[in-house]
């Protein structure tokens, strides 16, 4: 979906700013020119948003796009509409594709084809290393200077396990203000691992991923951080004591910020019980306990803002025995239900707060100038209307990913995007993509 260079103006009549009163918003020429009551525009396209919450643009620190490569589970045009249709106008596609994104060619070659794609922007995250195996730094100056503008490098997937690696990394981005995003497991003590590490792991006979393991890399990486006075991002954080560091760090002024995964906000390892290898992720699903320290995390700001970990993957590779299916799930179309049923049912988060932990704040992290801006005039009219009123079953035949792999299917959810902008341009009108 190419950008029409002749926008029409856009008139939204009684959305919900942030789930306050009900106000008009108008668009004109990819901007915000007013928002009030009782606005008018010759010739406008009236789009009706009674009752519906208006936020900001939703950013994704953390989107699994696939191409180039495996374009049988996702490509960046699939997984941009999927995008849309979540509310996102902006998300950051991993760097564990093949070739690896860890030249300036592979993430110039992402960005260009996420603008051609054009439902949202896709900015593409460096890898760390060469090939993602944790040897030798990646051309983070070349992916830097690119036309892409990388900020972001991560091995996700990968843990950057050598502490000298790291610590070159870290001093290595502060040039250009860049940040490492680590995928913090430390992989001895993870070898064989299936699940989380438990009572239930060891009831069903599967390889157990202790919380340590996590809890241990992020200590040292903080720490490290604080050292060479740089930017770490911890990635999909998933343990009680996680936070607890990382609160720690925080308050011992060190430059850390955290991701929270919805999947991590609503199940927990119970799931395994079924055997179904769809709640098969990295990190694993953890404790009540831990689903419980990482709500009040988010809630408190302690963890920064929610990601999706967005991990599509064919058929095959999930319908198979838990010990060989593969790690991850697909979330980009149902994080906000989720946030609403884990975050805002429940009285922990605002509309407000949502708009800072799912837009406002990833894309600061992000770097990302024109995305998470508050809804104001002037401002770049990305904006997300959403309906929280309908519940619904969750439909994997109905999503717009390439794939089907959701932990959701069946379960009864929340809320529906009803439109999404981005800058000015409709990606998603009356719940369909344009």
């Amino acid at each position: 979906m190419s950008e029409d260079m002749t926008k029409p103006v856009y008139l939204i009549k009684g959305a919900r700013i942030l789930g306050g009163e009900p106000a008009d918003i108008l668009i004109r020429d990819g901007e915000i020119a007013g928002i009030g009551a009782g606005l008018d525009a010759a010739g406008a396209e009236i789009v009706q948003a009674d009752g519906l919450v208006a936020l900001p643009g939703l950013v994704d620190l953390h989107t699994h796009l696939r191409e180039p490569g495996r374009e049988d589970a996702e490509t960046v045009e699939s997984g941009t509409r999927a995008a849309a249709m979540g509310g996102f106008t902006a998300v950051h596609a991993m760097a564990n594709t093949d070739p690896v994104a860890d030249t300036a060619g592979v993430v110039e070659q992402v960005w260009r084809l996420g603008r051609e794609a054009g439902y949202c922007d896709v900015q593409p995250v460096g890898a760390v290393t060469r090939g993602i195996r944790g040897e030798q730094l990646a051309e983070l100056g070349a992916m830097a200077d690119s036309a892409a503008g990388v900020r972001v490098f991560s091995d996700d997937g990968h843990c950057v396990s050598d502490a000298v690696i790291m610590r070159r990394a870290l001093e290595y981005v502060k040039a250009f203000d860049g940040v490492v995003a680590q995928h913090a497991q430390e992989p001895r003590l993870t070898e064989g691992a299936q699940m989380n590490e438990g009572e239930i792991s060891a009831r069903l006979g599967l390889g157990g991923w202790p919380a340590v393991a996590e809890e241990a890399i992020i200590a040292r990486d903080v720490l490290l951080a604080q050292h060479v006075g740089s930017r770490l991002h911890v990635c999909h954080v998933s343990t009680a004591g996680s936070v607890e560091i990382i609160r720690w760090a925080k308050g011992k002024g060190c430059r850390v910020t955290a991701e929270v995964t919805p999947h991590h906000l609503l199940l927990t390892d119970v799931r395994a019980e079924t055997y179904d290898p769809i709640y098969k992720v990295n990190p694993p699903l953890r404790t009540a306990e831990d689903v419980t320290a990482l709500r009040d995390a988010l809630a408190d700001g302690t963890i920064d803002c929610v990601a999706t970990d967005h991990a599509p993957h064919p058929v095959e590779a999930k319908e198979t025995e838990w010990a060989v299916a593969a790690m991850g799930m697909i979330g980009l179309e149902t994080a906000l239900p989720v946030v609403q049923e884990a975050m805002v049912d429940t009285g922990l988060l605002d509309w407000a707060a949502v708009a800072d932990r799912m837009s406002y704040r990833p894309a600061r992290i992000g770097r990302l100038s024109g995305q998470g801006a508050p809804l104001e005039a002037g401002a770049p009219a990305n904006i997300t209307l959403y309906d929280p009123s309908p519940r619904r079953p969750v439909d994997p035949s109905a999503m717009t990913s390439k794939s089907r792999n959701t932990p959701y299917t069946g379960l009864e959810l929340p809320g529906r995007v009803v439109a999404t902008f981005l800058r000015g341009t409709p990606t998603v009108l009356e719940g369909k993509l344009q």
